[in-house]
């Protein structure tokens, strides 16, 4: 917990002109300071920071806020992350947490094993970019890749000579456990005696792309052959400071262009970032050989709302292609774009770029394929449209992939397209994909979607409404006999007759909204009590920030909000959303704001308990459902262990 007394206390210690001008080229104008924005391409300056009300605000794309705010929209920080850099900028300690000594302890052993690592990796950097200098092979290497000096230096590009110890000339120990812990020296016989062991660089003899993190902290290297053998590409191994799930090559340097150019641009290799930031495509990134995941693509949508998937045109490229389909689509909502573009298949990006040119690369990149589209492809793919079996499996196929999508107008749409290509009636396909059964009699046409942000998969209607036609059936299933009851003369009336007389229930028959979910919850409890943000761990806000859909993005909004603005009462926040033209998508979270009693701040608290539950609960049973061995095994049982002592928490009487 950061008390705001103490944000508020920090930003009025800092000075904006010094915290951006390390990032942004400010000149002096008149009482302001005046420069490019760094969030939009421009050729004229219209970005302002004002030392007097110590802000900053740009004329051309509209961004705005404090010290804080910049750091985070720029350099890409969680709040606490930036308000721990700031602290240090001007030497203010934040507040302990609410952990315990023993867990801060460990969180700052952990962050200083961290940055300790990561000292030796920009160690080994600078001594693999100093090879690359005197290396006439390695350096005509990257010029027939058509790559000019200044682009090595921005991506710091460096070369491993073919010795099996060049990094010994790089550190004052060869032996010092840090080089085999950070991946740069592999020891043979580690268990053995200390005699008996051997080691030797991991790299050898290769271009070495060095990895870095969005604060820019060399993390991990990539690797390439000059000539030829394999493997073509090698990567530094998992370490406590580099995850290949959760990075992305070239987003450090992508940062400026992913906003220019309004996209990112993902990409499988290393030297197609390179080559397309070479020819002006400083929005490219790659993935550090392995599938697109869903930490990936969340990751992306903190720096830009569109994301253009590029791969090869041949079989591999396709299944590259499904399995980012299936991360995207989890934050595919109605305001975000996601692509999919596909080169033939004899070239990558850095191939028909250099073959073709960038603007040729342009027109593939404005004709990608809307994942709208692309979920109808790969669902449609081997499958015989002209018969019942063939659209019977293309519905089969498309049902996971549509029931990922987070709710919204997309999702509509597209369950319209599937029905219309598969010659189902609408309401018929979504009662099938409801519960798998016909909707009940007694009820109207499906009208509402609900989904719980991590409990199950399967959708809840509300079926409160009327069909749009009253001469459409209710129900596709054969009507019930009707019999004739004889009189008895015994006969004696039942029910509540005592309220015969009373006023008619207006609710009957009117729309019946499905019971908010726990996501529902937790964002509408955030926005009566905004203060309540500052009072959440790292880990809790990292929870909210991933949700799925508008939840995800509400929680993301608010954050830039309190930061820029504080906290305040949910009248003020209603303000704001409809200036930034959000109010719309929040009105379904606030619908029943103030219906439900006050909250306290332990009932928010139990309810992000219950979100933590679900989202493990979910994580067991997909690694479950995979047959997890190895390393997937030992997570999976961790996740079974942390439900079984969550559970046991929220059992424990009082």
């Amino acid at each position: 917990m950061i008390p705001p007394g103490f944000i508020q206390d920090l930003i009025s210690r800092v000075d904006i002109v010094e915290v951006v001008g390390r990032h942004v080229e400010l000149k002096k104008a008149g009482i302001n300071h005046k420069g490019l924005c760094p969030f939009h391409g421009e050729k004229s300056p219209s970005f302002i920071v004002s030392p007097t009300r110590q802000t900053y605000h740009c004329f051309g794309c509209g961004v705005h806020g404090n010290a804080l705010g910049f750091l985070m929209e720029y350099s890409g920080l969680g709040f606490v992350e930036a308000v721990q850099d700031l602290a240090q900028q001007v030497g203010m300690t934040v507040p302990e947490d609410e952990r315990s000594a023993e867990e801060r302890e460990r969180a700052a052993q952990q962050k200083k094993r961290q940055a300790t690592l990561s000292d030796v990796l920009l160690k080994a950097s600078d001594h693999y970019r100093l090879q690359l200098k005197k290396s006439p092979r390695a350096i005509d290497y990257l010029k027939k890749r058509g790559l000019t000096g200044q682009i090595a230096a921005q991506f710091a590009l460096g070369y491993a000579p073919e010795g099996w110890r060049s990094l010994a000339s790089a550190f004052p120990s060869y032996e010092d456990p840090l080089l085999a812990e950070t991946g740069m020296v592999i020891v043979q016989n580690a268990e053995g005696p200390e005699a008996e062991q051997k080691r030797y660089d991991r790299f050898r003899d290769r271009i070495m792309f060095p990895i870095r993190n969005v604060q820019g902290e060399t993390i991990g290297f990539g690797g390439r052959v000059l000539d030829k053998g394999e493997p073509k590409y090698l990567n530094s191994p998992e370490t406590p400071v580099f995850s290949k799930g959760r990075e992305l090559y070239g987003l450090f340097e992508a940062r400026v262009g992913l906003r220019q150019r309004g996209y990112a641009l993902v990409v499988e290799g290393y030297m197609d970032v390179v080559a397309l930031a070479q020819s002006g495509f400083h929005n490219a990134v790659a993935t550090l050989g392995t599938a697109c995941t869903a930490e990936h693509v969340q990751k992306l949508f903190r720096f830009t709302e569109s994301v253009v998937f590029s791969f090869d045109g041949d079989a591999a490229g396709r299944r590259a292609a499904g399995r980012a389909l299936e991360a995207a689509l989890p934050h595919a909502s109605d305001v975000r774009s996601v692509k999919f573009l596909f080169l033939p298949a004899e070239h990558d990006p850095d191939s028909y770029v250099r073959e073709f040119g960038a603007e040729a690369f342009e027109r593939y990149v404005n004709e990608a394929v809307p994942l709208s589209r692309q979920l109808m492809e790969s669902a449609a793919e081997g499958c015989d449209l002209g018969s019942a079996e063939g659209r019977a499996r293309m519905l089969a196929n498309a049902k996971p992939l549509w029931q990922a999508l987070p709710t919204g107008l997309l999702k509509r749409q597209l369950l319209g397209e599937l029905a219309r290509r598969t010659q189902l009636p609408d309401q018929e396909l979504m009662s099938l994909w409801q519960l798998g059964t016909p909707a009940p009699a007694a009820r109207g046409g499906p009208a509402h979607e609900t989904f719980d942000a991590f409990d199950g998969h399967e959708p809840f209607f509300d079926h409160g409404e009327p069909p749009a036609h009253p001469e459409e059936p209710v129900a596709s299933g054969p009507p019930k006999s009707w019999k004739k009851k004889e009189w008895k003369k015994d006969w004696k009336p039942s029910g509540n007759w005592k309220r015969r007389g009373e006023p008619e229930d207006e609710t009957l028959g009117t729309p019946r909204h499905q019971p908010a979910a726990k996501a529902d919850h937790a964002v509408r409890m955030l926005l009566l009590n905004s203060a309540w943000w500052v009072q959440l761990s790292p880990e809790d806000q990292l929870l909210l920030h991933e949700l799925p859909g508008v939840h995800g993005e509400m929680i993301a909004w608010l954050e830039r909000h309190l930061i820029n603005h504080g906290a305040g009462a949910w009248s003020a926040l209603e303000a704001a959303l409809a200036e930034d033209e959000l109010l719309d998508r929040a009105r379904h979270l606030s619908r029943d704001l103030h219906s439900e009693p006050e909250p306290e701040f332990e009932d928010f608290q139990a309810v992000i308990k219950a979100l933590r539950l679900l989202q493990l609960k979910t994580e067991s049973q997909r690694l479950a459902a995979s047959n997890p061995q190895g390393p997937a095994f030992e997570r999976f049982k961790q996740v079974l262990e942390q439900i079984r002592a969550l559970e046991a928490v929220s059992n424990s009487p009082g």
